[in-house]
This record gives C-alpha cells, sequence and structure tokens, in this order.
C-alpha cells in the first residue's frame, strides 16, 4: 500500500508527487496519456507567470514561492524552465485588468512601472496600443517551459523512488479500512491517501465537482512575424491584455517558434467530455485570434505557423480549487485553475504534499477552499 497515489500526472500532478517522494512518501502517479502529454490544459510550450496579479493580491505570496520552486527544479533537472521577459497587463484606463495589477504590485512591493499605450509601443515595438489604453509593466514576467517542466519533476520523482503508471484510465476509487482502492483499466492500486489533479477529468473522480469544474475549450495560434527581431523574448513582453474586442495574452517568439497568441474564453465552448474534446482547428479559431493580432500586433500577423487545441478548467468564480473533496478527509483535490493555473504548479505541488502530510500550511488558502462555495451559491 502506497502512502499517497496521485491522480493525473500533468502540471500539478507532477509537482505533487516530486514534492511527496521528496518529503520521504511512497507515492504513486496514474496518467490516462504520457507524461507530458498534448490531451488536456498543459502543452503548447509555453505558459505565462507573473508576479503583478490582476487576479488577486492573494495569490502573490504563492507566486514567489512558485518562482523559487521553478528554479529549484531547474537547479534539480539542469533544464532551463523560466525566462523572464518581463510582463505587461494592459486595459483601458480604470479597467479591472490594470487597476488590479497595480493594486498587486502596490500591495506587495513589486517593482512596476505604469505606461500608456504609446509609451508601450516605443519601447517594446512589436505593440501597436491605442492612446487610451495603459499597461503594468513588470520586470519578473516571463513564461515557464511547460512540457519541460512536466517531464522534469516526473523524472525527479521517479529519481527519488516514486512509482508511475501512464496510459490508464481511473475508473473510480472506494474507501476501505485501511485507505482507499483505485480501480483502474490495469487493475487495483492502495493508497493511505489520494490526491487528485485530472484537470478537465476530475468531475469523473469527484461527482461533488461536476457541475462546478467546467472544461472550455481553447485554440493556442503561432505566426511567423513579419519583423522578427521585434518578438524575440529579450525586445517583447509577455501580455495579458484586457481589450474590446477581448481578453488577449501572448509571448514572444521562444526558440524561433513564433508568435503565440491565445483568447481568454475563446469562442466560449463548454466540453462536456474531455474524451471527446473537437482538436482539429477551423477557421473560425483562428479567425477571432487574428482580429487581436491584426488590430493590436500588426507586426506579427504574418503566415500560421501552427495552431493547438487544448482546455481550460473553470471553476465558477475563476478562483482555484485546493481543499479536501467534500465528505472526505484523506482526499485532496486541485482543480479549477481557469486557465491561469500552470505558473503555481510548483507550488501548489508543495500545498498539495502538505495537505497528505497534514503539515500546517505555509500560504493562506482560504481564497481556495470549497466552503466559499456556499456564500456564493454553488
Amino acid at each position: 500500500m502506497y502512502d499517497a497515489i496521485v491522480i493525473g500526472v500533468g502540471g500539478m500532478g507532477s509537482a505533487t508527487l516530486y514534492h511527496l517522494a521528496r518529503s520521504g512518501c511512497s507515492v504513486l502517479g496514474l496518467e490516462r496519456y504520457g507524461i507530458p502529454h498534448a490531451y488536456g490544459s498543459s502543452h503548447g510550450s509555453t505558459r505565462i507567470i507573473r508576479l503583478a496579479y490582476s487576479e488577486g493580491p492573494e495569490y502573490v505570496p504563492l507566486l514567489r514561492a512558485a518562482y523559487r520552486y521553478w528554479r529549484d527544479l531547474e537547479g534539480i533537472s539542469g533544464r532551463a524552465i523560466l525566462h523572464k521577459t518581463g510582463g505587461l497587463d494592459i486595459g483601458p484606463e480604470g479597467s479591472w485588468t490594470v487597476e488590479g495589477s497595480r493594486a498587486s504590485c502596490v500591495e506587495h512591493g513589486l517593482e512596476f512601472e505604469e505606461l500608456a499605450g504609446k509609451e508601450v509601443n516605443s519601447r517594446f515595438p512589436g505593440y501597436r496600443l491605442p492612446s487610451g489604453m495603459r499597461a503594468i509593466h513588470q520586470p519578473d514576467g516571463g513564461y515557464v517551459l511547460s512540457e519541460v517542466a512536466i517531464a522534469a519533476y516526473a523524472s525527479a520523482a521517479l529519481g527519488l523512488g516514486a512509482n508511475v503508471v501512464t496510459d490508464v484510465v481511473v475508473r473510480g476509487w472506494t474507501r476501505h479500512s485501511a485507505g482507499f482502492r483505485v480501480d483502474t483499466t490495469t487493475g487495483e492500486f492502495e493508497a493511505k491517501r489520494l490526491v487528485i489533479t485530472a484537470g478537465a477529468w476530475v468531475g469523473n473522480l469527484v461527482p461533488a465537482l461536476r457541475q462546478i469544474c467546467t472544461a472550455e475549450r481553447q485554440v493556442m495560434l503561432w505566426t511567423d512575424p513579419l519583423s522578427p527581431a521585434r518578438f524575440e523574448p529579450g525586445r517583447f513582453p509577455v501580455f495579458n491584455m484586457e481589450s474590446p474586442l477581448g481578453r488577449f495574452y501572448g509571448f514572444p517568439s521562444h526558440r524561433a517558434e513564433g508568435f503565440k497568441i491565445g483568447k481568454y474564453y475563446h469562442l466560449k465552448q463548454r466540453v462536456d467530455d474531455p474524451d471527446h474534446l473537437a482538436r482539429e482547428c477551423r477557421p473560425e479559431d483562428e479567425a477571432v485570434l487574428r482580429e487581436g493580432i491584426e488590430e493590436y500586433f500588426p507586426l506579427a500577423n504574418g503566415a500560421t505557423r501552427k495552431m493547438a487545441v487544448c482546455m481550460f478548467t473553470n471553476s465558477p468564480d475563476g478562483h482555484f480549487i485546493l481543499d479536501r473533496c467534500p465528505g472526505e478527509s484523506d482526499v485532496f483535490v486541485a482543480a479549477g485553475f481557469s486557465g491561469h493555473g500552470f505558473k503555481f504548479c510548483s507550488v501548489i505541488g508543495k500545498v498539495m504534499a502538505q495537505f497528505c502530510l497534514d503539515s500546517p500550511p505555509t500560504w493562506d488558502l482560504q481564497r481556495f477552499s470549497l466552503t466559499r462555495g456556499r456564500t456564493n451559491g454553488w
């Protein structure tokens, strides 16, 4: 019997597996695909990381720890994982994005500058923002190599004695006198505690979350910039932008892969069954992303290099769920990351390990408790 089983070895699960193994636990990871894979929420090479956080200043202490743990993983793996480019939180004056980003910087004493749209365009000429736009520039922003990070955490966990089974579907789990029995397509496994980090599949394993955590189809687009030098990592900060056309996010051309852009709530396509996600990219997928490129990044509006489909798993209020499963004292869940979770994987792995070990939490996790749902009516 294992001390713990981690169900789902993607971004959150691989980090949890590592932190549990590092704590001396006997731990098993169960993954329905390979490690890493392109069927969930963590593929596509890069994910933004930023300290200035419009989603709420309560995230900043977790972010500071996340940066430290990403650097630790670089030391363990010998791989470059976190790349700083600076980050821009952009929006109309008075917008939620700009006001929230500024507030998080002020509350936590982060270095930042507030720039007018024309100042952004002058300093970073890959941008073409209208005069009514404002931006918070925070120099610690950048991106994490998501697939590299997952593979590095899984490898490090294996090196510490963890076990991993891939290409296995978890059918369910039940409690028994000594702990839990997990039923899978390759047999049964037992553990004293469970951690569920199953992304869009979380509702299959935690019925209480089936209507709370909803999956959404997203599309990423990479283009060949018309002026490539303006979109190199040293000259183009990552961005999170609220605009009249929607909320976009994007990246410089990492290792000449091309300019990358996405749009939150892309076509507002709910995914009822993640096993049957529409994975082919369509003209309408590209059109909504091209609209943002044409308006704000015209020098990136070259030929399409590639497109990829992924999923967000949204909570009702857009904040994470990090808690015990309802009615279970020894089953823990990390879910509902709502399109802004990957940057936190390194620290959330530690959070979930602390849950399993009954260790006092290092960070204030009240915002992420399921009990908030009673207050908010879900």
